[in-house]
């Protein structure tokens, strides 16, 4: 991974972009009379948010060891799962959500900037030719597992973080029928992440 000033300073954006926009919603709900618990504990029932934390964590440490932080695949992984978060937004959950003040930001960093830049770091400065086919099985195993734990948070709460996967509203047969719909289109997209980083090595 290239250790160059611009490549530890886009990373170090991108950590901060995370931060912030978990910041910001944090505080929304604060504001809102929930307490800092309560709201830490509503905020982790999200992909979003879960995934926008791990990204602060990786990319804060390539800002910090610039070059002696060579992990292609962690930030690949990184890039399909942002990716995700992108684009299950933009197709089934934009205008969901009335937004206002501090929660428009967080959602613009978290939802549409924070999953651009990553796709972008990945791509310009990550060491390519290091990912295998079987890397986005291994992948899938991270939303895959939110899946579980946001089902079970669910059914104990009544309430689900996302209504693609609301058993109260689709039933079960429906929320797995999403929820496999959307497992092939991550496999797939991360697959096509795999080709292109075996023809950039080639390059």
């Amino acid at each position: 991974m290239g250790g160059d000033l611009i490549c530890r300073l886009l990373a170090l954006i991108i950590c901060l972009s995370a931060c912030a926009g978990i910041g910001l919603e944090l505080s929304t709900l604060t504001r809102g009379g929930a307490s800092m618990l309560g709201s830490l504990w509503v905020l982790i029932g999200y992909f979003t948010i879960l995934t926008n934390g791990l990204v602060a964590a990786v990319f804060g440490a390539v800002a910090l060891l610039g070059e002696r932080f060579d992990h292609p695949r962690l930030v690949a992984r990184g890039a399909a799962v942002m990716a995700l978060v992108g684009v299950i937004f933009a197709l089934l959950l934009q205008g969901l959500r009335t937004l206002a003040g501090a929660t428009t930001e967080a959602n613009f960093l978290l939802h549409q900037l924070n999953p651009v830049l990553v796709v972008l770091f990945w791509l310009l400065f990550t060491r390519k030719g290091t990912l295998s086919w079987r890397d986005p099985l291994l992948w899938a195993l991270y939303p895959l597992v939110y899946l579980a734990y946001a089902l079970a948070r669910g059914a104990a709460e009544g309430k689900y973080a996302y209504p693609f996967i609301d058993v109260s509203a689709n039933g079960w047969v429906g929320a797995m029928s999403n929820a496999v719909v959307i497992a092939l289109g991550f496999v797939a997209a991360a697959e096509a992440l795999v080709l292109i980083d075996r023809m950039l090595a080639r390059r």
